[in-house]
């Protein structure tokens, strides 16, 4: 018995390190990606020119509403976090274990922004490192404001629209201020899976319902 346990310790020591290892690993390849973007293009750059681009969208031309609705749905800790959500991060981490999949990444709006901003939609470890850095680097540089305004901006909604601003206005046909509580819960929903929502309105209106339904329980709008 005691030959047995000595074994399983050894092995778990093992299994532990080899962990450690493959994490370090992938924070310095996440670390590598982050400093190879912004060597492509510093984060001011990039920022002022989605700011300077068509048929951009401030957050005074928006419905609190939606800015809620946002929020609620894709990270109802958006306040209090410093650019990453370590309870998400750890429970997407735990599904994605026992799961061997990538099907959740506990990402924040400013991870998502990062995403936005510098980096490709595919889904990797060393990416989602990547992201974490860039999104510390954009909380230190702008407000909550700012990046909440930059996301809803660099989102993509399906149909080849990108930004709340084309969104609203393609899906609508109205102004994004102009939307009503149903309509910011379904705009809100969209960025989750846009290829897939924007084509199915059935699939649309359940996701906007979702949404209503954590802005209820948070308290948001």
């Amino acid at each position: 018995m005691r030959i047995v346990l000595r074994a399983l310790r050894r092995l778990l020591l093992v299994l532990l390190a080899v962990g450690a290892l493959a994490a370090g690993i992938v924070t310095l390849r996440g670390y590598g990606l982050y400093h190879e973007a912004l060597g492509r293009a510093p984060i001011e750059q990039t920022v002022e020119a989605v700011r300077a681009g068509e048929g951009y969208v401030t957050l005074a031309e928006l419905p609190q509403t939606y800015l809620d609705a946002v929020v609620a749905i894709e990270d109802h800790r958006f306040y209090d976090h410093p650019g990453f959500d370590v309870i998400a991060i750890c429970r997407a981490a735990w599904h994605d274990l026992t799961t061997l999949s990538l099907e959740q990444g506990g990402s924040t709006i400013t991870q998502q922004l990062a995403k936005n901003l510098f980096f490709s939609q595919d889904k990797d470890f060393s990416r989602k490192v990547a992201e974490v850095f860039m999104a510390v680097d954009l909380e230190g540089r702008y407000s909550k404001e700012e990046i909440l305004e930059l996301y809803v901006n660099t989102s993509y909604f399906g149909d080849g629209l990108t930004g709340i601003g084309a969104a609203a206005r393609g899906y609508l046909g109205k102004e994004p201020i102009d939307m009503t509580r149903d309509e910011c819960a379904l705009m809100a929903g969209l960025p989750n899976a846009p290829g897939v929502l924007s084509a199915d309105p059935e699939l649309a209106r359940e996701r906007a319902l979702l949404v209503l339904g954590q802005m209820e329980k948070y308290g948001l709008g």
